[in-house]
């Protein structure tokens, strides 16, 4: 999968979960209908982080400039900015190309493209270590509980 085709799907996946989530506040505060806000919730939460990921690695890999890649990740609290971020970097090809540090690609320089390089070199091992990360970064959030307490 191209950077342009993760972070598309990514960006697109984090905007769904938004309206997901705003849906199951509509319910309810609303409604009164709170069944709907933990699944939607905790589906949004784990979206969120797995856009942030991705995005920290799309702009390690595309050189993005900080200010884009820190605009990037700032879409991620504004419901469906991503969309619009991600046509924006697109329109501006800063998502063409493939991966740098793909086997046979470039020579790690630093920490984040040895980082890259190993993910990208042996992608089974790291996808399970992010799934494991992620999936203990969103445990840890669901034990500390809402980010706006009851009352």
């Amino acid at each position: 999968m191209s950077p342009r085709k993760l972070f598309r799907t990514l960006a697109l996946a984090e905007a769904v979960t938004w309206t997901l989530l705003l849906i199951g506040m509509f319910a309810k505060y609303v409604l009164d209908f709170e069944a709907l806000t933990p699944i939607f919730g905790g589906l949004h939460g784990f979206v969120f982080l797995a856009y942030g990921v991705v995005t920290l690695f799309v702009w390690a890999n595309q050189k993005w400039p900080a200010r884009t890649g820190i605009l990037g990740l700032a879409t991620t609290v504004i419901p469906w900015a991503t969309i619009p971020f991600e046509k924006s970097v697109d329109r501006r090809g800063m998502l063409n190309g493939g991966w740098r540090m793909a086997p046979g690609g470039e020579e790690p320089t630093n920490g984040v493209d040895r980082i890259a390089a190993l993910v990208l070199r042996r992608p089974v091992a790291a996808g399970i270590v992010a799934l494991v990360a992620v999936a203990v970064v969103f445990s840890v959030l669901l034990y500390l509980g809402p980010p706006v307490p009851k009352g």
